[in-house]
């Protein structure tokens, strides 16, 4: 069961679920509006042939900052950005991460594949922002880059994100964080 705009509020001020700061206006009928942070993780060319999954590859990539200058995203290029907002769900909790329809009409997609947020979870969303446009596209530090839809759990999470043992490798993240793939292999999981 998605959640509604009345149990979105009822919440929030309960501090089940954190969305902070929360903006004015930013509680939609049915998802709560997130804004882009100030940091872009840009993938630089290396001299590396390939990606290896199994390596540590944080040296692929550098931090921008984009607090007075906006990010110029181009055409086929891919960035990790972060939201603004600091996200806390509870154990009975998923959220599902959207781009804003306005955005996705000019090219802009804020995810591949991690549009799911865990039961648990807490920290900063890394955004996975690609651009599928023709031109470049403006991003600015601060503006409204998606939405957070809530979902029901039939019961709460036995083991939820974050527990010890479970190998959760960005909770408590506050910044875009690059791939952390490798501690998979290098803990005997694949």
């Amino acid at each position: 069961m998605v959640l509604s705009d009345h149990t979105i509020k009822m919440l929030l001020a309960e501090g089940k679920i954190v969305v902070e700061p929360l903006g004015d206006g930013c509680i939609q009928p049915a998802s709560v509006d997130i804004h882009l942070d100030g940091q872009i993780l840009v993938f630089r060319n290396s001299r590396r042939p390939y990606i290896d999954v199994r390596e540590d590859m944080s040296d692929l990539t550098e931090m921008e900052e984009i607090r007075e200058q906006p990010f110029m995203l181009h055409p086929g290029e891919f960035v990790l950005g972060s939201t603004l907002e600091t996200i806390e769900l509870p154990n009975d909790l998923v959220a599902r991460l959207e781009g804003k329809s306005s955005l996705g009409r000019i090219g802009l997609l804020i995810h591949s594949t991690a549009g799911y947020v865990d039961p648990g979870w807490k920290g900063h969303l890394t955004l996975e922002l690609s651009n599928v446009a023709n031109l470049p596209i403006t991003l600015y530090h601060g503006m409204k880059i998606g939405q957070l839809s809530f979902l029901q759990l039939s019961a709460p999470a036995d083991v939820p994100y974050g527990s010890p043992g479970l190998g959760s490798k960005y909770q408590g993240q506050t910044s875009p964080t690059a791939s952390r793939a490798y501690r998979d292999f290098k803990n005997g999981k694949d």
